[in-house]
């Protein structure tokens, strides 16, 4: 039997987790689905790859400046990929991390840097969550199928958006 991605299971209920993309205005630029028991940082890259900025003109905008990200971002490859695409990373290291990093001495590479200025803007992301979560049915997970409520988190995502288009005129 084969689950729909979005659904887990934990002690016997169904669940999930959404990982989300915001700006600075705590609007969500970007949403992905996954288990409840799925790790965040294999989500970081395919949440990242659906930011689309769109310009008065010419294609959309899909790299920005800086990326902030807690923690459970930190990892070689979520680096690195920032690192190709010429985005800075404003994530902390994990301790563990650090150690094993520190363990391996010369051949371990430099700590890890991040600015602390811009990591103070990380909690727009949770600002965002808690707007989508406003709405009873999301906060909820009333429901069942994954593609019903992701098409909700779009929905919330939309009324977002407009709502701070509204207050910008």
């Amino acid at each position: 039997m084969s689950r729909v991605p979005g659904s887990g299971r934990s002690r016997g209920a169904l669940t999930s987790k959404i990982h989300l993309a915001a700006d600075r205005r705590c609007r969500p630029m970007a949403i992905v689905l996954t288990a409840g028991q799925a790790a965040d940082s294999p989500q970081f890259i395919p949440g990242l790859n659906n930011v689309r900025v769109r310009l008065p003109v010419g294609r959309p905008r899909t790299r920005p400046t800086a990326v902030a990200g807690d923690k459970a971002y930190s990892s070689h490859a979520n680096r690195a990929h920032l690192h190709k695409r010429r985005i800075k990373a404003v994530i902390p290291e994990k301790k563990d991390q650090a150690a094993n990093r520190s363990k391996k001495g010369s051949r371990g590479g430099r700590p890890v840097t991040h600015d602390a200025d811009l990591y103070h803007d990380r909690n727009t992301v949770e600002r965002a969550i808690n707007k989508m979560k406003d709405w009873r049915g999301i906060a909820t997970r009333y429901d069942k199928s994954p593609e019903s409520y992701l098409a909700g988190l779009h929905l919330r995502a939309t009324i977002i958006w407009i709502r701070s288009l509204l207050k910008a005129h």
